[in-house]
């Protein structure tokens, strides 16, 4: 098994398409389906210890892969069975379940086991469970001791994320490539730790999940896209080189106060912090806000937004940053305050669930509604949350899982845009800037544990970066 990090994500017509490639290639279905299932077999084998398995299998090919997962654990010497929500529907299925030789047990009558292997739907399912369906899996889940979906949990949408009647399970067999589906909340949550079962078919995304940035020179050695490269001072390098970043100060200082001291912790070598508010950092660069002092060519990244306020001093602020045509990160206030035609090619925005549906609307899944605002601005967008969107103007797409839920709490955005600020100044180009700025915040997050607070979260990314 794989673990996800860096992989391409498909939706369920990627994979269809990346399948039915395969197949015209010469690779024929019942293959494809004989591979998914003796991984998803091999796995299970590995996971169940020796404990007894009920293995639930659907209509279509999802089925046919529990079907064959069956037949190859039951070869393995495994105390297997299979129950069955209906016939088999699809040709492919209706051969695999040919080659299983036990009992089929019907799904509503079928007995508990330790271990519960869901394969009853696989990707596109759109509509709710029928309740025949939903109430014996969830008794079925709640009763086994290791819950394993097959490639999605049964009742999640595997576009968008959503929960349409899926239990939770412990782990999830990914097949091919990863969905949308086991990164997306609230759906993310019900899929457990997932895994990647490979199909020996090529997979093209321009989605891909957020991988832990590579050390210098490794990046060819790596066998996961796109990765990151943080910029790491030689010896040659000084404070103008490592990055200047201008921190505009509002009125509520503290929240500028926590992008400055981000920065500074993500490697930036200068930090201006435009405005009120004085004493420790000591390294910190204080002084007054003016529009002159935005214009130093030395500015490699200007954050504006946390803390700003919404008052005719905040709006003064933001038109001189603007007016300053130097790369900019646009967080918090300054969200509220700019209109979505007037943002600058190449900005860094880094929006909210709330602050995303003030300037951009709610239709459509995460990654597509992420995804359609860059290309409309020419900004690179962070869409925040628990399952962070990270789209390019380009249509270029990274997403961030797994986000420790202890980041919900007061500053942690404002850390955030100053560490995406530290990586701007650095030379990273905007799409680069803001995977690193959010990689650099979840491991620091994970780094503390529960119950940090935002002042903590800062100071734990330099330690990330060693």
């Amino acid at each position: 098994m794989i673990p996800l990090d860096g992989q391409p994500i498909l939706t369920a017509g990627e994979m269809r398409a990346a399948e039915e490639a395969a197949i015209a290639a010469g690779t024929s279905v019942d293959t494809l389906m004989q591979r998914a299932g003796e991984g998803v077999a091999l796995a299970v084998h590995r996971l169940a210890a020796g404990a007894d398995i009920l293995i639930l299998c659907g209509p279509g090919n999802n089925g046919g892969d529990g079907y064959v997962a069956a037949a190859a654990l039951h070869r393995m010497g495994a105390a297997v069975r299979v129950a069955a929500s209906g016939a088999p529907a699809s040709p492919a299925a209706v051969r695999a379940a040919a080659r299983w030789h036990g009992p089929v047990e019907a799904l509503a009558q079928a007995e508990p086991a330790t271990i519960l292997v869901d394969a009853l739907f696989g990707t596109g399912l759109s509509r709710p469970l029928a309740d025949e369906v939903a109430a014996p899996l969830h008794r079925l889940a709640h009763a086994a001791r290791l819950r394993i979906a097959v490639d999605v949990p049964s009742g999640v949408g595997s576009d968008d994320g959503a929960m349409l009647g899926a239990p939770t399970c412990d782990i999830t067999l990914a097949i091919g490539a990863a969905k949308p589906a086991h990164l997306l909340q609230p759906a993310a949550q019900a899929c457990g730790t997932v895994r990647l079962l490979m199909l020996g078919i090529p997979t093209i995304s321009h989605v891909h999940i957020l991988s832990s940035p590579l050390p210098e020179g490794e990046r060819d050695m790596a066998c996961v896209a796109p990765s990151i490269t943080l910029p790491t001072p030689g010896p040659n390098s000084h404070k103008y080189t490592r990055g200047m970043v201008a921190i505009v100060a509002g009125g509520m200082a503290g929240a500028s106060e926590l992008a400055s001291i981000a920065a500074m912790r993500a490697g930036a070598g200068y930090v201006l912090h435009l405005g009120e508010g004085q004493g420790a950092p000591h390294a910190l660069v204080r002084k007054p806000f003016s529009a002159e002092a935005l214009q130093d060519a030395r500015i490699g990244a200007i954050v504006i937004g946390p803390g700003l306020g919404r008052d005719d001093a905040a709006r003064r602020m933001l038109d001189a940053s603007l007016a300053a045509r130097r790369p900019l990160i646009i967080d918090g206030d300054a969200l509220r305050l700019i209109d979505a035609t007037t943002i600058p090619a190449g900005s860094i925005l880094t929006p909210h669930a709330g602050e995303f549906a003030h300037l951009f609307g709610q239709e459509g899944d995460k990654i597509t509604r992420t995804r359609r605002a860059a290309a409309q601005t020419g900004a690179v967008i962070v869409h925040k949350g628990p399952d962070t969107v990270i789209a390019a103007p380009d249509g270029r797409v990274m997403v961030a899982g797994g986000a420790s839920p202890w980041l919900s709490t007061a500053g942690t955005g404002d850390v955030l845009a100053g560490a995406i600020g530290a990586m701007r100044a650095a030379g990273l180009d905007p799409f680069a800037a803001a995977g690193g700025g959010v990689w650099l915040h979840g491991a620091a997050a994970r780094r503390l544990g529960p119950a940090f607070i935002a002042d903590d979260l800062a100071d734990a990314l330099s330690a990330v970066r060693g």
